[in-house]
C-alpha cells in the first residue's frame, strides 16, 4: 500500500473541492456563483456566471473524484482545464512566482494531477478497487492535452461573446 499517494490524493483533491465550492456556494470565503461570474466577466469569460458553474463543478466534481482515486484521468482533465484557464487568463502575465500573483500553485497542482495520472491512484483507491488500469503516461498527456483544448475552448467561446450592455436609469 502506498499511503503516500492516498494522502496526496486526499490533500489535493479536497482542496479543490473546497476551491470548486467557493465558486458555488461561497463557501470557504468564496464568493459563490454571483461574484465569481462578475470576476469571470471581467476576465473575458462570459457569460461570467456560466464560466462559474462550469469552473465550480470542475474543481468540486474533479476533486472529489481525485480524492476517491476514481476516474484518475477524467480527474485530472477536469482540474487540469480550470488550472490551465486561471493561468491563461489570470496569472501568467505576473510570471512563475505566487508572490506576485504568478501561476506558481497552479503549476504545482497540475504536475500533481499529471503525476497520479502516469502512477496511479495507489492500492487505496476506487480505481484500484474496481480493477481499473488507466494510468500512465500516455493517459497523463493525454488528460493534459485535452485540459488545455477545453481551456482554449472555454476561453475562445467566452471572449466570443459580447460583454452585456450597461443597465441604463432606472424609470
Amino acid at each position: 500500500m502506498k499511503l503516500g499517494l492516498t494522502l496526496l490524493r486526499l490533500v489535493v483533491g479536497g482542496l479543490f473541492v473546497g476551491h470548486g465550492m467557493q465558486k458555488l456556494a461561497g463557501k470557504f470565503g468564496g464568493g459563490g456563483i454571483e461574484k465569481t461570474g462578475q470576476a469571470f466577466e471581467s476576465l473575458g469569460l462570459r457569460p461570467g456566471k456560466t464560466h462559474a458553474i462550469a469552473a465550480g463543478v470542475a474543481e468540486a466534481g474533479g476533486g472529489a473524484l481525485l480524492a476517491a482515486g476514481a476516474a484518475t484521468p477524467v480527474s485530472a482533465t477536469l482540474l487540469s482545464g480550470t488550472m490551465i484557464t486561471a493561468i491563461r487568463t489570470v496569472h501568467a502575465s505576473k510570471g512563475p512566482w505566487a508572490t506576485n500573483g504568478g501561476y506558481e500553485y497552479n503549476l504545482v497542482l497540475l504536475a500533481i494531477v499529471f503525476a497520479l495520472t502516469d502512477v496511479g491512484p495507489g492500492d487505496w483507491s476506487l480505481d484500484a478497487a474496481r480493477g481499473r488500469t488507466r494510468w500512465g503516461t500516455p493517459w497523463a498527456l493525454a488528460q493534459l492535452g485535452a485540459g488545455a483544448l477545453g481551456s482554449v475552448a472555454a476561453v475562445a467561446y467566452g471572449k466570443s461573446r459580447q460583454a452585456p450592455e450597461p443597465a441604463g436609469p432606472a424609470e
